[in-house]
């Protein structure tokens, strides 16, 4: 039992040591720089073990990101309960992450790598429920799906214009104003929905519905389709 472990830990041991020699290359270098030669020299180790662990250049990548991502929100995490403070917070740590490790945040916003990225899916899923929150507090006015679009779009699109500039020109306060657009875009102006607001009070209803035991899965996708119809339409 002790002999099987001990590999076990070594497996391990290595590949935590790749990922954190390979996130100092990126920093240092860029994604150029990021070979895995260079890798596996920095790190004392052969080629063929970063294959055996990631596959290839771009599973180390991925667990680079995923890794630097994981260490940067673990000091960041901020719960206030109101779920619109939380989205200004999970805001601040997007635009922070992207501001102090560039050469990450260019890997996760390459479409082509955001599709498989798990760094890049794990952090939709922690926007997705605190878009949910929003939801079920009666504060959005478009669907939940839009919602998410909407911030993530403007969210990237904040950072890399920012990172675009020359750091003594960059003003943060271009990431403040594009919050306020998106959200007043997707929020309503109060915390409770209007009862003469429609729209906002489909979409609540719309996040619920898939809590009601009462229904079928027929009948949710039906009611789902008809409270559809309210935030489809022209405002």
């Amino acid at each position: 039992m002790t002999d099987t472990a001990k590999p076990l830990d070594g497996r391990s041991a290595t590949r935590t040591n790749l990922v954190e020699v390979a996130a100092r290359l990126l920093r240092e270098h860029g994604p150029a720089g990021v070979t895995t030669r260079a890798v596996a020299q920095a790190a004392g180790v052969q080629a063929p073990a970063i294959y055996r662990l990631f596959g290839d250049k771009d599973g180390l990548l991925d667990s680079v990101a995923e890794h630097v991502l994981a260490t940067y929100v673990a000091g960041k995490r901020s719960e206030h309960g109101d779920p619109v403070a939380d989205l200004r917070a999970g805001w601040d740590t997007h635009i922070g992450f992207g501001l102090a490790n560039p050469a990450v945040f260019g890997l996760l916003a390459d479409p082509e790598r955001a599709l498989r990225s798990p760094a890049t899916v794990a952090g939709l899923d922690v926007l997705r429920a605190r878009v949910h929150r929003l939801a079920t507090a009666g504060r959005l006015r478009v669907p939940e799906r839009r919602a998410v679009e909407l911030i993530h779009a403007a969210g990237t699109g904040a950072v890399l214009a920012l990172l675009a500039m020359p750091p003594e020109r960059r003003d943060l306060g271009l990431a403040d104003a594009m919050y306020d657009a998106v959200t007043r875009a997707v929020l309503t102006d109060v915390p409770a929905v209007d009862a003469n607001d429609t729209a906002a009070a489909a979409v609540a209803f719309q996040a619920v519905v898939p809590e009601l035991p009462m229904l079928t899965g027929a009948e949710r996708a039906l009611l789902a389709e008809w409270l559809d119809r309210p935030t489809e339409a022209p405002a």
